[in-house]
């Protein structure tokens, strides 16, 4: 078997660190917001293009994903990772202080910090902690916040997207060298948005980046990399796998998959081209018709609030004018506000659409978005 396959997209992750630095016509001193759809290799390049680039510099590197435990409060991901790292610290300096004979330790003058109450009432503040932190290692940190738009699902995750800014703020202030660089992910462009788009959000000023999607490169070094393992004549053309890979909404684990059912059928080269294409459209049909299915059982109203949210995000407002409007133009006749607020809480429960913590809507998925724009250009005639 031939090693693992990996793509590195090391320009790319050194264009983003000059931006964190403040050089290059992309600016994100303020923080770096990256939104694509889920899948299509976010993680995966924050993880092995972004960190080695960054650790390359000199940066601590701190990393948190709030989406890899869903039961917990986003909240406390971001500050378990903080604890982590500072008794990570704590361990090495103790260890240092042992060997020279000294039972306790008093760092650069700081008070001690109970790890255990970071974020807590009572306890050091998680700007308090970050700054601990950075004293401790020396180094400019870094703090790499995956599926970030999670954090204003709940109250505490807010706090601590406020948290963050004025850790920011506070270790930033006054030097030429920035003491803490704030990169954030998002799966939903309308979602992350939520965290820049109005004065009252924690990280307003700031821009959401489009990250780019694998392009022809990632592809064309696919099939280099499948090629060897096939006889002649059975290997797959980066042509086909190119049009596979935009059926599949460019997402590379899908591939993957396509590739690896494909590889069943020992056909020729035509017929593993035919049969590759043909799993691919199959994927992409089964993704929609989940789609249509979870659309048509929706009653009128629901599909009237769904159709204003498609349309009017990120500055969809449920009971704005242009969001009355949006409904009336679907039904034919006004919502109320009982009943606004009723699918939007249907909708909620189906995991169709997502709340932000003071009441802003979004799709939960972007491809449900992208497939009823669509399936409707203008908004549907409803009768409910």
């Amino acid at each position: 078997m031939a090693d693992l396959f990996t793509y590195r997209r090391t320009a790319l992750a050194a264009s983003y660190c000059d931006a964190l630095e403040g050089r290059g016509i992309l600016d994100a001193t303020s923080g770096l917001f990256l939104a694509a759809p889920r899948r299509t290799g976010k993680s995966t390049f924050l993880r092995e293009d972004m960190v080695p680039e960054m650790r390359k510099r000199g940066w601590e590197t701190l990393y948190v994903d709030l989406w890899s435990d869903r039961s917990r409060d986003p909240a406390e991901l971001i500050i378990a990772v903080v604890r982590e790292a500072l008794a990570r610290f704590d361990g090495v300096v103790l260890k240092a202080a042992k060997g020279v004979g000294l039972d306790k330790l008093n760092v650069l003058g700081a008070l001690s910090l109970d790890l255990n109450k970071i974020g807590q009432t009572g306890g050091a503040t998680l700007a308090d902690a970050l700054e601990r932190l950075r004293l401790k290692c020396g180094k400019p940190l870094v703090l790499l916040v995956d599926e970030a738009q999670h954090a204003l699902s709940t109250p505490a995750g807010t706090q601590a997207m406020f948290a963050l800014k004025a850790a920011r703020d506070r270790l930033n202030q006054g030097t030429s060298e920035r003491g803490l660089h704030l990169v954030m992910t998002g799966s939903n462009r309308d979602k992350l948005t939520h965290l820049v788009l109005r004065k009252s959000e924690p990280f307003y000023g700031a821009g959401v980046t489009r990250f780019p999607l694998l392009d022809r490169g990632f592809v064309e070094a696919y099939a280099a990399w499948l090629k060897p393992q096939f006889a002649d004549g059975k290997a797959f053309s980066a042509d086909t796998l190119e049009r596979a890979f935009d059926l599949l909404g460019r997402r590379p684990e899908m591939l993957k998959r396509v590739v690896g059912e494909a590889v069943a059928d020992w056909g020729g080269a035509d017929a593993l081209d035919a049969l590759i294409e043909r799993n691919a459209q199959q994927l992409q049909s089964r993704a929609w018709q989940e789609f249509a299915s979870a659309y048509n059982s929706l009653p009128g109203a629901q599909k009237a609030v769904l159709d204003a949210i498609a349309r009017l995000a990120p500055d969809y407002t449920p009971f704005a004018e242009t969001a009355l409007a949006a409904y009336q133009a679907v039904l034919g006749k006004p919502l109320s506000n009982s009943a606004i607020q009723g699918a939007l809480d249907a909708l909620r429960d189906k995991e169709l659409i997502w709340r932000a913590g003071r009441g802003d809507y979004a799709f939960e998925d972007d491809g449900l978005r992208a497939w009823y724009l669509q399936q409707h250009p203008q908004p549907p005639q409803i009768a409910d």
